[in-house]
């Protein structure tokens, strides 16, 4: 495993590491050297207002992760945990290790389906009858609007509804993310269920299909699946290295 991960490039382009536990040589951290004036912590707060530089750290800590995850179980750390040696690495590891192995345990063979609902409130509404003054032309046309806004609203709930049952009937946990506004918004939709759901992995398909199938028959609503992904949003932060929000290992 040490000769694969020198194959990967973490989140500063360095090759990623493995730093073994002092007891149990099975259990590993994988870290990547950083720079100091990057990620000491004003800086560190500083360049997570960067969405761009964010971006590019979080797409190279998921592809370790995601490299990883395709050939032994992970355990992914929250972006950024920083150490200032692999001493001070492996010393957390070590008290951690119980902690470690009760997390890997729990989510062996499981993978993370993130699943996100979009409502189109801008659905175009139809239009008033013609022989109709301007003035009633436009009250008519305001509740019209708001009439498809409240249905669309409605449509989202069932989605939701459905994704729910499909996760009752193949999934072991769910976690429930804020909504994506602002800069963190894809689309011109507005982002009304950011979930994400741990199964096991040989029902991973068959959730996937079912949840993908949420909004059939419903008019301004589209359902978004992606993953399946290590399992970022069941694994629980762990350790007194430093840590700010986000997703990605090093």
């Amino acid at each position: 495993m040490a000769e694969y991960a020198a194959t990967l490039s973490g989140v500063a382009g360095e090759s990623a590491a493995l730093v073994p536990s002092g007891g149990d040589p099975s259990l590993v951290l994988v870290v990547s050297r950083v720079a100091a004036s990057d990620f000491q912590e004003d800086a560190l707060k500083a360049r997570l207002e960067d969405m761009e530089w964010l971006e590019a750290v979080a797409r190279a800590h998921h592809s370790v992760i995601d490299a990883l995850s395709a050939r032994t179980d992970v355990l992914p750390l929250r972006l950024a945990t920083v150490y200032l040696d692999n001493t001070r690495a492996r010393e957390v590891l070590d008290e951690q290790a119980a902690v470690f192995d009760e997390q890997l345990t729990r989510l062996a063979g499981h993978v993370e389906w993130g699943v996100k609902i979009y409502a189109d409130p801008a659905a175009p509404a139809p239009a008033p009858a013609g022989d109709l003054s301007p003035g009633r032309a436009y009250l008519r046309q305001r509740r019209a609007q708001q009439s498809v806004r409240d249905q669309v609203y409605r449509a989202a709930q069932q989605a939701a509804e459905r994704v729910e049952a499909a996760g009752r009937q193949y999934a072991v946990g769910r976690a429930r993310h804020r909504v994506q506004t602002g800069d963190l918004a894809a689309t011109a939709d507005e982002n009304v269920v950011n979930d994400a759901y741990l199964v096991p992995a040989d029902r991973a398909e068959i959730f996937r299909s079912e949840a993908a199938l949420a909004a059939e028959g419903l008019q301004g609503v589209r359902v978004e699946i992606t993953g399946p992904w290590a399992p970022y949003s069941f694994a629980a932060a762990t350790g007194p290295g430093r840590l700010a929000d986000g997703r990605a290992p090093s």
